[in-house]
């Protein structure tokens, strides 16, 4: 029996608010304030791009890590993870070229030291924001002139 190929939808909707700032949503989510971050000439203390791009990632090794953990019964205290991404100019062009996800999980004894680091390296190989950074992106723009 084959199985059939999922596919999801994520949708949000972004309204520019003036200057360099916006406001991003999502059905059912909370709003979140963006800007251009302050190197770039934005804003302090709103979430930028490379922000959530990052946390993107920080999130998704979370979450991997998360349904690893319970699919192999590991039972741990606590999990916490910072990361920072390196954007550099390659070329005539900024990207990140790291973003290094530094986790700290807590388990219950020595046994679990193996499992842990085994699911997280798994947690590493299948996550799926970390696997679709290189996607190609599309921009199909829809352009109306302004009516007197």
């Amino acid at each position: 029996m084959k199985s059939r190929p999922k596919t999801f939808l994520y949708r949000v909707y972004l309204e520019w608010k003036g200057a360099r700032r916006g406001v991003l949503s999502s059905f059912g989510k909370p709003d979140i304030e963006v800007a251009t971050p302050p190197e770039f000439r934005g804003h302090e203390g709103l979430w930028s791009p490379e922000d959530l791009f990052v946390s993107a990632v920080n999130i998704c090794i979370m979450t991997t890590f998360l349904y690893y953990a319970d699919k192999e019964k590991l039972i741990f205290i606590s999990y916490t993870s910072t990361a920072e991404g390196i954007l550099e100019r390659v070329g005539n062009e900024f990207m990140f070229s790291c973003v290094k996800v530094s986790p700290t999980i807590k388990v219950e004894n020595n046994d679990d030291i193996i499992k842990a680091k085994r699911l997280i390296e798994l947690s590493e190989r299948n996550c799926l924001i970390s696997n679709s950074i290189k996607s190609k992106v599309e921009v199909n723009p829809y352009i109306i002139v302004k009516e007197d």
